[in-house]
């Protein structure tokens, strides 16, 4: 009698996806929801940010799901994480948040057609939450960092004070920038 051996499949976990770019010294990190409006708004302000800052940062985005607020929040981020195994996270980003008060199971099926996925799996990986354990991974971290609301953000790991609009965020990316030109010299001179 045959048995058949499973195939394991690895999976890109949200810490390992960032756009912008690869090299930068400054990484923008975002703790956030797709239901949640405040970060719908930042999500606008990350996408001027990384066009201002171009070539110099790079932008990760990790999941918070605020499930007392908002239910349909944890699946949302599992739709975002199954499209980035088809390296479409960043399209399926966009999209939750222009749709974020309809985040259904059967229109993040949806969605996912209209970023580009042709997984036939996506219906089922959602309804089985196969990505949910990397959503509570991102929420755990959050937790660490003491995160308590959405949207948190950190620069270099380090946390992000006032409100995240255009000209604070740019402020405090402008000052990591020059204190990583800073340290480059001060390695480059010893």
């Amino acid at each position: 009698m045959a048995m058949k051996v499973k195939e394991v499949v690895e999976i890109i976990p949200p810490k390992d996806i960032f756009v912008g770019n690869p090299d930068a010294s400054v990484t923008l990190m975002e703790f956030g929801e797709y239901e949640n409006e405040d970060c719908a708004k930042a999500n606008e302000v990350v996408k001027k940010l990384l066009e201002e800052f171009d070539g110099k940062i790079r932008f990760q985005f990790r999941h918070f799901p605020l499930t007392r607020v908002h239910q349909r929040s944890m699946k949302a981020g599992e739709a975002s994480i199954a499209a980035a195994q088809a390296g479409k996270f960043w399209e399926m980003h966009n999209i939750l948040f222009e749709n974020r008060r309809q985040l259904g199971i059967t229109s993040l099926k949806l969605y996912s057609r209209e970023a580009g996925i042709s997984n036939k799996h996506f219906l089922d990986e959602l309804i089985n939450s196969t990505y949910g354990w990397q959503v509570r991974n991102d929420l755990n971290e959050g937790i660490e960092k003491g995160v308590r609301d959405v949207p948190a953000f950190f620069i270099n790991g380090e946390p992000v004070t006032g409100k995240p609009t255009f000209e604070n965020l740019s402020k405090d990316i402008t000052s990591a920038l020059k204190k990583a030109k800073k340290k480059t010299v001060a390695k480059q001179r010893a």
